[in-house]
Order: C-alpha cells, then structure tokens, then sequence
C-alpha cells in the first residue's frame, strides 16, 4: 500500500504503533487509554480463567467417564481409546485460542493491541462500516507487522449484520461505539460463545444520569434519577439493559467488573444460556424511589421467591416499599427504574486482575489511573447498590460536614457496614437503613448546632425528630479502608487540560470546541485553515486574472 509518510504522524500506545493522518479522517481518542488498557487487563484474566475452566471440564469428564461403563485394564486403572470423542462437530479436550470481535474498530488500535499484547489469543476480527476507517485499519495492521498480519483482519461491514450472521461464534465481543451501544445490544449478545464475555462502554453520560431522561428510557428501556448516585445508576440501567436482550435468547449476564472513568461507562460481563437460570432476572432488577426533599433512596425488587419443600415459586416482589410522603422530610417521591440491583463486580475476578496489572506494569501505558479504580472497586461493599453522598446529607440540614473517618466511625460503631465507592470520592455505600443515617446526623448536629430554618423545609422537618439511636463517634477501627490506611492513591486528577471525548472523525474544527480541544490547539488549526483558504482565493485570482486562450 503505497502511502507518504509525511502525511501521517505516527502514534505509539503499549506495544502497538498507528498511523493518524493529519485532517482526522479516521477517529482516535487518545483518553480512552484507561479504556484500552482495563480491557487489556481483564481480557489476561478471562483467557486464564477460560483454560482453567477448560481444564476442570475435563477432569470432570474423565472421572465420569471412569466411573461409568468405561474399560478397565486388569490393574484396575480406567482406560479410554486412543481417538479423541467428538461432541457437536468438535473435539473433546481441544481448546483453541479465543476469538475476538472489535465490532467498532476505527483506526484499529485496540484490535492491534489485543493481539500484540494479549499472550493465548486467537483471531482478532474489526469490524467498521466506514471504507476509510478499514483502509486506515489496514495500512495499520501492516504497519505492525507479522504478529498484526496474523492476527488481525479487517473487514467493511455493519456490526450489526455480521453478529447475526454469525452467532456463538466469538468468545469476547468489543463494543465500544461514539455514543450508545443500544442498536447492538440485541446482536452482540447473540454472537457470544456460551460463557463468552460481552465488553461494553456507552459515552452518552447525559442521557444515562438523567439529562434526557425520556431518551434514556427509548434506548436502554429504563428511566433515570439525578442524584448524586447518577453515575452508578448509569452503569446498572446499562445492565439492566444487557440483560434484557439477553433474555430473550434464553440467555443471562454475570457482570465481572463494571467501571465509571473519565466520561463513559464500561461493563464486562459474562453470557450463558439456561432458560431455568434465565427466571431469576426479576430478582435481579429493582425500582428506586428518590425523595424530592432529602437524600434518602429506598429500592422496590421486581420479583421475589417462595421456596416450598425442592419446588421453587417466582411471584412479583411486595409493594408499596415506601408511603406517598417521606417518612423523613414528608416530601414526595420520584421513581426510576428498573436497574440492576444485584451485584456489579466478582470481587475474586477484581483482586485477579489487580494483582496481573501490579505484576505487569510496566506493560500497561495507564497504570496509575487503573490500579487506582481497581484498588477503589476491590473495596466497595458488592451487595449495596447506589450510594449516600455525605455533603448531600450536610447540606439537606444546612450543618458542617463531619469528616468521612467520623461519620463511617459512627455508621460502624451502630452495627453496620460501610465503604467508599469508585464512581464518586465523596460517596459512601452502607447496608444501614436511612432511620440509622438521619439519627447520626441528628447527633451530630447537636454537638454542631445550626441556624435555625423555615419550619418547611426537609432539613427542619428531620431535625425537629429526636434521634432514637444515640451515634457513637468513637474513632474505629475500620474507619479508614485498607488503601487510604497505606495511602494508596485511589482518586487521580485527569493528566491534561481538556481530558475528555474528541471530535468524530472528519469533523471540521470551530471555534466551539474549544472546551474539547483547548484554545491553543483551536485557535492553530483555525490559523491554519485560514492559511489555506488563502492560498486557494489566491490561486482562483491569479486563474481569473490570466488572459483567455484565443
């Protein structure tokens, strides 16, 4: 592929290099490191587990197959015949590399990585429906060279189209498109092998945390809240909205690690079928109801089960959860809804794959920020979904905010559990009902007392309740967790001005991108168009001046 190097400027990311031309015609974004590099490290994790999963199926057939009517030798040793069995077309013990699709490939980045640094993988598919993008993905899989050439295809086609056309037949699916992932939801879960895994990311942040909540619910069938939990909520809706057209292939989701970075949100979860494991969804899924006046959040599960002797009974969960006023502030309630309400980490797959980036990492380009949303998430407690903030509470009270030590002191001397969260430096998650955390509050506020406020107002109406438990603010000693107690930094600051989504590819440059870009890189590329209209009035003058041909 004949090409001049002079047009493209050369761009090095892990041990993959890529060719970007200088009008952006092919979209990259250099903040989804973060991005690139956790799916890096979960994929190690998943191909390990994959062999180790592998292998117990195995033992598993063997000692089986000993037990029933196998042949024995006269030293009583079970004994098999040398032809390997086949089962469904394949051969039983045989384990090949596994397959993944990009779905959305762009410049091809990610594909190129994953197969020059992702030791065990197979095949590696991109996919992109524009003819530019595959040229570029092309001329960059060469640019690498043998071990892209090998590995990595490239091909002109809707995502869409090609995982229906090929079901069950990749192991781990990418999608990670400019904006929502829905369209291809119900295809990718379909093209994933049983027990595969579904990466996901979705950057359309103000839709997911309630900006245009009408929308949210038209793409992922759920209606969001603004509160401070919004971008929790983000991530369970898209859960949720997985294991919907999971669903309806017989099919369910197991969420692995499901992250908050930066302005997206990104989900790896794993995809089996079983129509009887398929009915436990409604237990999984939850309504929230979010008071107007205070912080206080309460979750309405949409099934429940009745277990009578071996036989199991799936009914609809009890309502109402809440009365129409807060009990708290006497204000009214909004309802979202339905998230995932179970768990959204496997807190074994998380300490896996932090102790692989920790082991590995000079090998990954964003280290720093990973290991700190990793150690972050390896601490949240698995079971509480959402989240209080403790300035929210201050300020629904009009008090100071007692420090975090003092109030998760407080919380775990009254008997409860609590812990940080990754989404949010100032969110706490705790099993302790909202009764417990408004009488802490009003303790405290009695050792601070406050001006007093209209006798309306939801923090008037709380305080005027005398606190039936009486907090403890007793330092304790799990108060701090085991990061902030080594002091391991586990919230970063971004590592540039204007870190944040580019533009699509090919998009002309204006003046309002500059919260995107920067005024400095604006304001050249401007001069720089300018410069070039120039040249070309010029050319046109000197054209029209020329005397006509005779």
């Amino acid at each position: 592929m004949s090409m001049d190097l002079n047009d493209y400027t050369i761009i090095k990311e892990g041990e993959a290099e890529i060719l970007m031309h200088a009008k952006n015609e092919v979209f990259y974004n250099k903040t989804q490191v973060n991005n690139r590099d956790m799916s890096i490290a979960v994929l190690r994790t998943f191909i390990s587990r994959w062999k180790l999963e592998h292998e117990a199926l195995l033992s598993k057939r063997n000692k089986s197959e000993c037990e029933g009517p196998a042949e024995k030798s006269q030293d009583g040793t079970c004994t098999t015949s040398e032809e390997p069995v086949k089962t469904e077309g394949k051969v039983r013990g045989e384990l090949k590399p596994p397959r993944v699709l990009e779905a959305l490939s762009a410049s091809g980045l990610r594909a190129l990585r994953y197969a020059r640094e992702v030791e065990g993988i197979g095949q590696v598919v991109a996919l992109d429906n524009d003819k530019g993008a595959v040229e570029a993905c092309q001329r960059n899989i060469m640019f690498n060279g043998s071990v892209a050439c090998s590995k990595v295809e490239s091909h002109l086609a809707d995502a869409r189209v090609y995982m229906l056309t090929n079901p069950k037949e990749f192991d781990v699916v990418d999608l990670d498109p400019y904006g929502s992932p829905s369209v291809f939801l119900d295809s990718a879960v379909q093209s994933v092998v049983d027990g595969g895994m579904l990466m996901c990311t979705a950057t359309d942040m103000a839709v997911l945390c309630g900006g245009n909540g009408e929308v949210c619910y038209s793409k992922y069938g759920s209606y969001p809240l603004r509160g401070k939990y919004c971008h929790e909520m983000a991530l369970r809706i898209l859960l949720a909205c997985i294991e919907s057209h999971a669903n309806r292939y017989k099919r369910y989701i197991v969420p692995v690690l499901s992250v908050q970075m930066d302005f997206y949100v990104r989900v790896f979860v794993r995809i089996y079928t079983s129509a009887s494991a398929m009915k436990n969804t409604p237990l999984k899924l939850s309504y929230v109801y979010q008071c107007t006046g205070c912080d206080a959040f309460h979750l309405q599960p949409i099934g429940r089960t009745v277990s009578k002797n071996t036989s199991v009974r799936y009914l609809p969960g009890f309502a109402p959860v809440v009365p129409q006023e807060c009990s708290h502030c006497q204000k009214k309630f909004n309802m979202g809804g339905p998230i995932w309400s179970a768990p959204i980490h496997d807190q074994e797959w998380v300490m896996n794959i932090l102790s692989d980036v920790k082991s590995m990492k000079d090998r990954y380009p964003a280290y720093d920020r990973i290991s700190a949303v990793l150690t972050t998430i390896s601490e949240e407690l698995p079971d509480v979904p959402l989240f209080l903030s403790l300035h929210n509470l201050c300020a629904t009270l009009k008090c100071t905010s007692p420090s975090a030590v003092i109030f998760r002191s407080a919380v775990i001397n009254a008997g409860y559990r609590i812990s940080g969260t990754h989404v949010n430096p100032l969110g706490l998650k705790s099993d302790a009902p909202m009764d417990v955390i408004w009488d802490i509050m009003r303790c405290w506020v009695k050792n601070h007392p406050v001006k007093a406020q209209p006798a309306d107002q939801p923090g008037s109406v709380i305080l005027a309740k005398e606190p039936v438990l009486q907090a403890n603010f007793a330092r304790a000693v799990a108060s701090l967790s085991k990061a902030q107690a080594k002091k391991v930094a586990r919230f970063l600051p971004n590592p540039e001005r204007h870190w944040g989504p580019k533009l699509r590819a090919g998009r002309q440059i204006t003046s309002k991108h500059i919260s995107l870009l920067g005024e400095e890189k604006v304001n050249g590329c401007l001069s720089h168009q300018d410069s070039e209209l120039d040249a070309k009035r010029q050319k046109i003058e000197k054209l029209e001046d020329a005397p006509a041909e005779s």
